[in-house]
């Protein structure tokens, strides 16, 4: 279903994010959490795509397996690094003729331990990417005559390569202004961030929704992680200050975390936030645990699952 359908029935929206397995243990777990979270009837679910492409083609076939033996709504990452057009053209064909109705269109991370010339990519930036999809919309191509619809990320607390926010709101704008529909923010941990984000957006005239990214603490290592993960993230001195007694308590931490990221979504639900995406890791305890405390019900819509 493409995206503007989407928001326009269900508002605020819910999704989850998942990312390919790379082992069978993996592999089983995630099925496992898919299967759990599918009965909760999200409006979509992202796929991500590693660093320079890496999971290329696991991602291809999660994308598809969930189109296929789910009702979940997929939408595929793509992102610039390491690709040249004519392989974008491939990987969008192959989701067109899937009827994938929507991606996600990203600048990618950079792939770890090895040489990489980014001169060598089709794609500079993320705005390059964008107009590409755009103009394959218009080869009509797509079942659906409006073609993919296109998400871009969004950076509640800045963009990490551009510390200057009057100038990451241009670049911002201008990305949008390339065809984007939707926004999906990286994760944050104060509100008020993305409140002001939300803001500055309408302030430049971006009035696309802008889905807010929110990812549970559900342990110290998973905290250290999410900074690498969320480039810098901030961690507000409210949410350290909750978790530093519990340091050594693996169990209070994760109670610590879960509750605070319940917080943050209720008062997201408040402020009349778009949409809520959640980065579950491919886990679905915690995500579980804010949605019965939310009071959202599992099969709240007709996308519920049979399966």
């Amino acid at each position: 279903m493409h995206i503007t359908d989407i928001m326009r029935g269900q508002c605020p929206t819910f999704s989850f994010e998942f990312f390919p397995p790379k082992t069978p243990e993996a592999a089983e777990t995630l099925y496992r959490t898919i299967r759990d979270l599918e009965s909760y009837a999200p409006d979509f679910v992202s796929v991500t795509y590693g660093a320079g492409g890496s999971t290329r083609e696991l991602t291809h076939d999660l994308v598809e397996r969930i189109q296929n033996t789910t009702k979940l709504d997929p939408i595929p990452h793509l992102t610039c690094i390491c690709h040249k057009e004519e392989e974008i053209e491939a990987i969008l064909l192959r989701y067109a003729r899937s009827a994938i109705g929507n991606i996600l269109a990203l600048g990618g991370d950079r792939p770890p331990e090895m040489a990489y010339d980014k001169s060598r990519d089709s794609f500079q930036h993320a705005i390059d990417l964008i107009k590409f999809v755009r103009r394959f919309n218009e080869s009509g191509v797509h079942p659906d005559r409006r073609g993919f619809g296109i998400g871009v990320a969004g950076f509640p607390e800045g963009h990490p390569a551009t510390p200057n926010r009057l100038i990451e709101m241009e670049h911002f704008k201008a990305k949008v202004d390339a065809g984007a529909d939707y926004v999906i923010t990286q994760l944050f941990f104060e509100n008020s961030d993305f409140i002001d984000f939300r803001e500055r957006c309408a302030l430049a005239g971006i009035h696309i929704p802008i889905i807010a990214g929110i990812m549970p603490i559900t342990s110290m290592s998973g905290l250290k992680r999410m900074a690498e993960l969320a480039g810098g993230a901030r961690f507000p001195a409210k949410l350290l200050r909750a978790l530093q007694p519990w340091q050594d308590d693996a169990a209070m931490v994760r109670r610590v975390g879960i509750q605070y990221a319940l917080e943050q979504c209720r008062d997201l639900l408040e402020n009349d936030v778009a949409g809520i995406h959640f980065y579950t890791l491919n886990r679905s305890d915690a995500t579980r645990i804010i949605f019965d405390s939310l009071g959202i019900s599992r099969h709240r819509n007709a996308h519920a699952s049979s399966l």
